[in-house]
């Protein structure tokens, strides 16, 4: 996405994920932007348009990230795996912590809007299907459900750091090497 549409975007990231749903308006997005005013709604004319962006501008950024985890040779074992996902935890809740809690923002939305519900599922389905490969690779004989499970664990793992905080360094590595063994020897 190029020009001044993903200015707005990510303007409206940076409204959403800084101060939340209730923030999001028209006019935050351009002033966040810098932009003249009117910009976000000549190219988003309602909020439920604006929010649809958003969830589009979203899968693109995190498509990008995980295309680029998949296409990485295959963790060989748990702890390889769980040590990637651990990394790219940290990413997202240190210098990505804006876009996540954009994130999770536009996800908690899906919960009542059908058509973001929709895209958002329609997005889920490839990254299951990536996590499946990796999973079918360490021996799991139900790598989508498994895969679902995982990331289910670990945005709760992430939500819970950028919600409460927490003292130290964030390791979710050794909680992510537990689950995803016990998934795999059961």
């Amino acid at each position: 996405m190029l020009g001044r549409k993903a200015q707005v975007l990510a303007a409206a990231v940076r409204v959403l994920g800084g101060q939340g749903t209730r923030a999001l308006t028209h006019r935050a997005v351009d002033s966040e932007g810098g932009l003249p005013a009117g910009t976000t709604s000549n190219y988003f004319r309602s909020r439920d348009a604006l929010l649809s962006g958003i969830l589009g501008y979203l899968l693109e950024q995190e498509t990008s990230a995980f295309a680029s985890l998949a296409g990485a040779p295959r963790p060989v074992s748990v702890d390889e795996l769980a040590a990637r996902l651990g990394a790219l935890l940290r990413e997202l809740a240190g210098p990505a912590r804006t876009l996540t809690l954009a994130r999770h923002a536009i996800f908690l939305e899906a919960a009542h809007r059908e058509s973001l519900r929709v895209e958002l599922l329609t997005w889920s389905e490839t990254l299951w299907a990536w996590g499946g490969e990796w999973l079918t690779a360490l021996g799991s004989r139900e790598p989508v459900a498994h895969v679902r499970q995982v990331l289910a664990f670990a945005d709760g793992l992430l939500m819970d750091r950028l919600a409460r905080g927490g003292e130290g360094e964030f390791a979710p590595e050794e909680p992510l090497a537990a689950l995803l063994g016990a998934l795999l020897e059961g």
